[in-house]
């Protein structure tokens, strides 16, 4: 897959930001009236069966026999743990610190990326996904008062790790299979998986289903996972990994701006320290150095 145009890169990070974003505050609403293994399995499950009606013309792509490793591979890092472990870890966690440290994931991209994609890592680029994850960190900073959970901090941790991995092996095997067969076998996978592994420790009959619970099942099922995640896919198996999850340190942003606009919470110093911080990040990652000037000498020499 070539690269992305400025204008269509532009609008599936806006897209995707903006989708991620309100995740967090619709999720942990819904897991109010619903155990967590399956909310996340069955809305995994049902945008699997959305995206099924699209992708079945595309037959002839899914190539089963030959890619079947990615296939399970991605499903394992990029839904099973990734969607199972966040779900569960919004129980021990508030959500906005919980954000936090699975927002440790584009530094991990970035490290992972350099170390085995080949990806230049400079110390701007350094500067740049430290200096995200602190603009994160200060925007959720009220979250960090009252008693923390070891298990909710090695969730996300687990959390963030899977999915850093998981993108780069998208980025590093991604083109060997068609996008919309990938996201489309593991949400179906990772959906069947994580909501049988619900029905055998969780009751079905604890799900009340409440408007807010349906709501946070379609949210889920249409825009958070299916739709989401193909705009993450095409983006990083298009550009700089790094570059694609640095811009995701702006989920957060969105989930606390959310709050402040809806639920009438208050814009403190720690979100206006946090944007800037975040923007500066965002800046310092996808700065690409000036090249150094060539005399007309020099040029007629390599000639």
């Amino acid at each position: 897959m070539g690269e992305l145009s400025w204008t269509r890169t532009v609008l599936f990070l806006a897209f995707l930001v903006l989708v991620w974003g309100l995740c967090w505050p619709i999720y942990k609403i819904a897991l109010n009236y619903t155990p967590p293994i399956l909310f996340s399995g069955m809305r995994t499950l049902l945008g699997g069966i959305l995206l099924l009606l699209f992708t079945i013309p595309r037959y002839k792509q899914i190539r089963l026999k030959d890619t079947w490793y990615i296939y399970l591979i991605s499903t394992v890092f990029n839904v099973i743990l990734f969607f199972g472990l966040q779900t569960v870890g919004l129980q021990y966690l508030p959500s906005g610190l919980f954000s936090v440290i699975v927002y440790f994931q584009p530094v991990l991209v970035g490290i992972f990326a350099w170390l085995w994609l080949g990806e230049q890592m400079s110390g701007m680029k350094i500067f740049g996904l430290i200096l995200g994850f602190l603009g994160v960190v200060v925007i959720s900073f009220k979250s960090f008062s009252g008693q923390l959970s070891v298990t909710g901090i090695v969730l996300a941790l687990i959390t963030a790790l899977s999915w850093a991995l998981g993108t780069i092996f998208v980025k590093k095997v991604g083109n060997k299979v068609d996008a919309l067969w990938l996201i489309t076998i593991q949400c179906l996978l990772g959906g069947a998986v994580m909501t049988a592994a619900g029905i055998h420790t969780e009751n079905f009959s604890n799900i009340e289903w409440t408007i807010p619970y349906m709501s946070g099942l379609l949210y889920g099922a249409i825009f958070g996972i299916p739709l989401a995640w193909l705009a993450y896919f095409f983006l990083v198996r298009s550009g700089e990994a790094s570059k694609v999850a640095t811009s995701t340190f702006l989920v957060p942003l969105i989930a606390i701006v959310t709050g402040t606009i809806f639920l009438h919470e208050a814009i403190t110093i720690y979100l206006v320290i946090g944007l800037i911080l975040i923007i500066t990040s965002i800046y310092c990652v996808n700065h690409k150095p000036k090249q150094p000037y060539a005399s007309s000498a020099q040029i007629h020499e390599t000639k």
